[in-house]
């Protein structure tokens, strides 16, 4: 009972305290009453950290509680030694972001790095284009992703695509994200929906999840700070706007509700802010104690 009133406490450094200790953190962090998982960090959030020292970084990823994570890189290190750091921490790799130009380029050598790190899925965040994202762009980015999704699938791992706002111009009757979901194989292609990259770009996690269902298999979980203009086409945003989960201006119970429902399978809490390792275990702590 003590250890309880120290995490619904108001401070934030017993709140912390509890969460680097593995001992009673292992195998628990982010699972409550409503949320179940799995729950896995995106490395990115502490890619400052990883520049500096990888062993060190990844042991506090282990004292958060995560057992599953998704990369964006390795640090120097090649897939393979990155791997095994990860092993002898007992964590999982489960899917990792590549830069769009490999998909185009060489998605051999794509899925040839994903089979090295043990993924389940291999992807991309960020489709190269000047200017706004424009249709004819929109449309070569369903071939990548569609080709990538073909060689990935003989490897046994599976393609997606993590939204990044700026996909939302308006095209027709609907957004050029419509027309990328229509334009890509759903036996292919998979989508990570990043909830701060629908809310930036003014629209609804709730109804874009209601709309394309299973499309989404993974998901990037960050809040939104109070006061962040949103509307915006950009796929670009200050990273002191990112939130810790609960503390910020989206329904997150509305969002896991809607998540659950259209099937989603992996989540990652990313928070690309500057005081990550502060937010990330208040984040946990949020999805622990939310109810849907």
């Amino acid at each position: 009972m003590k250890m309880r009133i120290q995490v619904l406490g108001i401070s934030l450094a017993s709140m912390t305290l509890f969460t680097l200790n593995p001992s009673v953190r292992a195998g628990s962090a982010g699972i409550g009453p409503s949320f179940k998982g799995p729950i896995g960090l995106e490395l990115y959030s502490l890619r400052d950290q990883f520049k500096k020292d990888v062993p060190g970084t990844l042991d506090e990823v282990k004292q958060f509680g995560f057992k599953y994570v998704e990369l964006a890189g390795t640090y120097g290190l090649s897939p393979e030694q990155f791997k095994a750091e990860l092993a002898i921490r007992g964590i999982v790799p489960i899917a990792a972001h590549l830069p769009f130009k490999k998909w185009r380029d060489d998605p051999e050598g794509g899925a040839a790095e994903a089979k090295a790190l043990g993924l389940k899925y291999a992807g991309c965040a960020w489709i190269d284009h000047e200017g706004d994202f424009n249709e004819e762009t929109c449309r070569k980015a369903a071939a990548v992703f569609n080709k990538a999704g073909e060689v990935l699938a003989r490897h046994g791992m599976k393609f997606f695509y993590h939204t990044h706002g700026y996909e939302f111009q308006p095209h027709g009757e609907g957004t050029l994200f419509d027309l990328l979901m229509k334009e890509t194989d759903p036996k292919l292609v998979s989508y990570e929906m990043d909830i701060f990259w629908i809310v930036h770009p003014g629209q609804d996690p709730v109804k874009l999840l209601d709309k394309y269902g299973k499309r989404f298999e993974l998901m990037h979980l960050k809040d939104m700070k109070k006061g962040t203009p949103t509307g915006l086409l950009t796929g670009s945003s200050d990273v002191k706007n990112d939130a810790a989960l609960g503390a910020g201006q989206m329904d997150m119970p509305a969002i896991l509700r809607a998540a659950k429902k259209a099937g989603v399978k992996w989540y990652f809490i990313e928070d690309e802010s500057p005081v990550s390792k502060q937010q990330i275990p208040q984040s946990l702590r949020f999805l622990e104690q939310v109810h849907f």
